[in-house]
Formats: structure tokens, sequence, C-alpha cells
């Protein structure tokens, strides 16, 4: 068995433990609200850590279910030393970003937060035009890296491992 597929097995028993009503006491509790971290438990970008930019528990004609607007890392940065030219240092800072809906059953906050002002760069029409969606990947791209640079939210930008 692959490492892979064990790392796929946990995400999964994690997604089925979570109960199918926690979204709505954490909405009690006002805890889903924009800026907190969350980390994303079921689909393309499990075990990933995202922002919530746009929280919307009633749900709309469109998803008639509670869903957030998030923007997560897709890739964190890597390690960096003392020894490494500023060339390798500002290759391994990188890092891809992703913006999409998602169901607030699949979403596990943190105790975290982050004061990025993302509001401005990614909104909800971002989604309707692909265009529009990347630019606005390139822009949270560059706002992660700022941030990342600075030392900021140092428990964001590494790796979960479980």
């Amino acid at each position: 068995m692959s490492c892979f597929a064990s790392y796929r097995r946990r995400l999964k028993d994690l997604h089925r433990n979570i109960n199918k009503y926690t979204h709505l006491f954490l909405l009690f509790l006002n805890i889903l609200i924009g800026g907190k971290v969350v980390v994303v438990t079921n689909g393309r970008y499990a075990g990933k850590k995202a922002v919530i930019i746009k929280c919307n528990d009633e749900g709309t004609n469109a998803r008639p279910y509670g869903h957030a607007l998030i923007c997560g890392l897709r890739t964190v940065p890597r390690k960096i030393t003392k020894k490494m030219d500023q060339k390798k240092q500002d290759k391994r800072s990188r890092c891809k970003t992703f913006i999409k809906y998602i169901n607030l059953n699949h979403l596990m906050p943190t105790r975290y937060s982050i004061d990025v002002e993302l509001k401005g760069v990614v909104s909800p029409d971002v989604l309707d035009d692909s265009t529009k969606k990347i630019a606005a990947q390139k822009e949270s791209k560059k706002l992660f890296e700022e941030r990342f640079k600075t030392g900021k939210n140092r428990w964001f930008f590494t790796r979960l491992a479980f």
C-alpha cells in the first residue's frame, strides 16, 4: 500500500467522524467567519489549509446548502536555510493557491485566523469567469508569499502532517 493511499484513508476516516450537523453548531457559535483558517476534509484539496473569504450558511438558489468561498494553499513553501543563495530561496518560497466554494460539512475550523486582505482580490463573481479566477489566484498567491516572507502565520504555511 502506498503512502498516498494511507493518507487518503485517514482523510476519509476523519471526514466520516465529523458529525453532519457540526457546521450548524459552529455557525451557532459564530466560528465560521471571514479570515478563519480551515482544513478541507473532502475532495480534491482534502488536507489542505484555506482561509474563509465569505461564509453563506443558509445557501442560495444555485447552492441550496451552507457553503463558503475559500482561498487556500495548493502547495506550501518548502524549507529554507541560511546557506541557500537568494535565487534558490525565492524559488523555494513559492506557493500555489486555489479558490473554491465548499460545503460547510467538508470544512474543519482551526483556532487560527489570518488577517490577509483577500476580500478585495477574491469575490464571488470571480468564479464565474476563468480568466478572472486565474488573475485572482495570482493576486492571492502574491499576498500569501508576502505573508510567508515576513514570517507571520508560520503555522498556515507548514504542511499538515498526520
